[in-house]
């Protein structure tokens, strides 16, 4: 199913974890991110998915495949961001990618520093992997579920007002920007922000 403009937004997800790779516990980081982006999102979409160890050579790869084989406009990380030996996801991230977009970093830490001081031992980040004639934006999220929504979605009051944005709402905009399909979002769970010279008419 395409959108009724241009190609189908395609979304990269990537869980990052040697025990959950290993086996030795199921994975939550993949069905966390699916779950708000089937809330999310109001744009058809397609998924793919990896499942990978905490090894930087892996993460690279991976990263380039989803960019440039299957093409994907969006791909999230999920796990390998601390500053234990084996958390080499922002080192594979920033390896492959054309530009750096620490904003979305600094949100990420400032959104969890509302619920742990520990936040500030955060690694994420966020490039952009450009070739001849693709881009992809990718994101290096938390590994917990809750953080995941959290860091994606922001913070609301007990009313729904929002009191901390969060990074998502900035995504559809850059997707834009570097010339993927165009993104729509449930304003109730993430209101997508873009000028308004580049809002499309719904």
């Amino acid at each position: 199913m395409t959108t009724s403009n241009e190609q189908t937004l395609v979304i990269g997800l990537v869980s990052i974890s040697d025990r959950a790779s290993g086996g030795v516990y199921q994975d939550q980081g993949i069905p966390a991110l699916e779950d708000w982006l089937a809330r999310a999102l109001t744009t058809p979409y397609r998924v793919e998915t990896r499942l990978i160890a905490d090894e930087r050579p892996q993460i690279e790869a991976t990263l380039m495949e989803l960019a440039d084989d299957v093409r994907c406009h969006l791909v999230l990380t999920t796990g390998g961001t601390g500053p234990s030996r084996r958390d080499v996801t922002p080192e594979a991230t920033r390896a492959v990618g054309s530009k750096e977009m620490p904003g979305f970093g600094e949100q990420m830490r400032q959104i969890s520093l509302h619920f742990v001081p520990t936040a500030i031992l955060s690694r994420q980040t966020a490039v952009i992997r450009e070739s001849a004639d693709h881009a992809a934006l990718i994101l290096n999220l938390p590994g917990q579920p809750k953080a995941i929504a959290e860091t994606l979605g922001g913070l609301r009051d007990a009313d729904g007002a929002v009191l901390v944005g969060g990074i998502f709402a900035a995504v559809p905009y850059c997707v834009d920007l570097i010339g993927g399909p165009y993104m729509e979002t449930d304003p109730a769970v993430c209101k997508a922000f873009r000028p308004k010279s580049a809002i499309r008419p719904s």
